[in-house]
């Protein structure tokens, strides 16, 4: 089994299951079977687009990684979010999260980097460009997911 997949968990499963049918959400499309690559999920417009990727983990038993700001890896929620495949980051520091993510691509023979290319909630005219220097320097594809959400859809592709 790839490291990209995660055991079977058939609580974590029926729980991502359950989640996203409670809110109407269906996926739509495949991922592709790569060892290493960047998912950007646009648009990341609400808080509720975390519930519905965790929930996305689980169906699909996926062993992505993301980056959080480094106030949601408190106590008492921090273990359950480094669980989920969380990585804080400290935006208040000049600290190079763009290199960070290249060497986790680099010490790993599999790894899916999950994040989102506006960088914030708010809606903005253009996308940082952070995703595509990873991907580039970590010489691995960029895969799109998107949240549909006046049909409540996410695609994977």
């Amino acid at each position: 089994m790839s490291g990209n997949y995660l055991p079977r968990n058939p609580a974590a499963e029926w729980l991502g299951r359950g989640v996203l049918k409670l809110m109407g959400w269906r996926i739509v499309g495949q991922l592709p079977k790569l060892d290493k690559f960047v998912a950007i999920g646009a648009h990341h417009t609400s808080n509720w687009d975390f519930v519905i990727f965790i929930a996305l983990k689980f169906v699909l038993r996926l062993n992505a990684r993301w980056f959080g700001k480094h106030s949601i890896f408190r106590w008492p929620f921090g273990g359950l979010m480094r669980s989920w495949g969380g990585i804080a980051i400290r935006l208040d520091r000049k600290l190079n999260t763009v290199e960070q993510a290249i060497q986790a691509f680099r010490e790993h023979d599999e790894f899916i980097l999950g994040l989102s290319p506006e960088g914030t909630r708010k809606k903005v005219k253009k996308w940082k460009s952070g995703f595509w220097h990873i991907a580039r320097a970590a010489h691995v594809p960029v895969q799109l997911l998107y949240f549909h959400y006046p049909d409540r859809t996410i695609g994977l592709g």
